[in-house]
């Protein structure tokens, strides 16, 4: 193979590995982010579910909670192992890229050693001289000048190739040796991490044997709670087509699709809203999101499917709840055997807050970023303080956990 081949061949091949440790790379930081948000939302979990004495709660709520739980250790467990294996896949890609490292090295050394030999048997300036005075004419002599130049340009560039795939090994080494370290910790942080499990498993194990003979009892306040849960959810989709039916008509518009008709300060505000997905601050000071957006299996019974139209947010007693976003309050909603709820237009974007105990603005009101609203319903019941957190695009619900900020 010709020099110039054979560095076209490496290039081509140091290419794909920096591709490949590249998207590795970044497959690892989405990674870590992850593990360390479910850390975060554990701790944060412990604080404001489990830091109360047990008798406080109910025994149904204390399983929700313990599933809950159990079910963010195992993404934390699945997660941690999906960090391990893309590491091993890392260090093997290492190792093997150490390997070849090594080899062209290698190559480098032997050819550079060959240049000095070289060079040594013809060092003397006067054998240079000779080879270009017996030229045969001055072509001949210009092209033998030029090729001593690039001889000399070839071995400073050998030289300086060395050096720079020495210092690649060694950091290549370096590399190797935190990813290897890197796995070590995972490792062990996932064998606590499934003790800790195993641990809660059996709590709800217990606690699940000790309601035994009131499943019946438990299996109707299931059936309850989804039944108002669907009472409430028509009810809010209902006052939704009318917010936007009424504001149409106020400006003395009509739309087919049944979307709000928007002034130009309402779609500025939209467009500013939309622009915050994924930044928008939390409702609540402290909170983890205990039931997720849309369909699922209730955290009780397993053979329940709920369907949420929004996210539920458990929080500290009589936490205070804040508007998202700048808007006006579209409604107070007053719920017939429930607890208030408040609807925040924002352009053709809404916020709905459920679950509130006090109300702290008035129907037309204009609300800031961060303003208190109201604050979260305590159940004496059941001891919780559970926040329902809603975002429609006109009618369309929305999953909020993609407009939250990270937290």
């Amino acid at each position: 193979m010709s020099i110039k081949r054979f560095h076209i061949t490496l290039v081509f091949a140091l290419l794909l590995s920096c591709f490949a440790v590249s998207a590795q790379s970044d497959r690892q930081k989405k990674l870590e982010a992850q593990r360390k948000q479910m850390l975060r939302e554990i701790k944060e979990m412990n604080v404001l579910l489990f830091s109360k004495k047990k008798e406080e709660k109910s025994a149904i709520t204390l399983i929700e909670d313990l599933n809950y739980k159990v079910s963010t250790r195992k993404n934390l467990i699945r997660i941690t192992n999906e960090q391990a294996n893309l590491l091993t896949r890392e260090i093997n890609t290492n190792q093997k890229e150490i390997t070849s490292l090594r080899t062209q090295l290698q190559e480098l050394k032997d050819d550079y050693a060959a240049m000095v030999v070289k060079s040594y048997k013809s060092k003397s300036e006067q054998s240079k001289l000779m080879f270009l005075l017996s030229s045969d004419n001055f072509q001949q002599a210009y092209k033998r000048l030029q090729y001593i130049k690039q001889y000399r340009t070839y071995q400073k560039e050998q030289g300086e190739a060395i050096k720079s795939k020495t210092k690649e090994l060694q950091e290549r080494n370096i590399q190797l040796s935190k990813q290897k370290e890197d796995k070590k910790k995972l490792i062990e942080e996932n064998r606590i991490a499934k003790r800790q499990l195993e641990k809660e498993v059996k709590e709800r194990e217990v606690l699940m044997a000790s309601i035994k003979s009131d499943m019946s009892k438990f299996a109707a306040q299931i059936k309850k709670k989804k039944q108002e849960a669907d009472k409430l959810d028509r009810e809010i989709n209902r006052l939704v087509r009318e917010a936007i039916a009424a504001s149409n008509k106020k400006a003395g518009k009509k739309s087919s699709t049944g979307n709000f008709v928007l002034t130009p300060a309402n779609k500025k505000l939209a467009v500013n809203f939309e622009a915050n997905k994924g930044k928008l601050g939390w409702p609540v000071t402290r909170g983890v999101i205990k039931a997720k957006f849309g369909k699922g299996r209730s955290l009780t019974d397993s053979s329940v499917e709920v369907n949420n139209p929004g996210v539920k947010i458990a929080t500290e007693k009589n936490a205070e709840v804040k508007a998202v976003f700048n808007g006006e309050v579209s409604r107070v909603v007053i719920v017939k055997n429930g607890n208030p709820a408040i609807i925040i237009r924002h352009g053709n974007y809404l916020t709905i807050y459920t679950n509130l105990s006090k109300i702290k603005v008035k129907s037309g009101e204009k609300v800031k970023t961060g303003q208190v609203i109201g604050e979260v319903f305590t159940s004496k019941t059941t001891g919780e303080a559970l926040l329902g957190f809603r975002i429609y695009k006109n009618s369309q619900k929305l999953n909020p956990q993609y407009w939250l900020a990270k937290h």
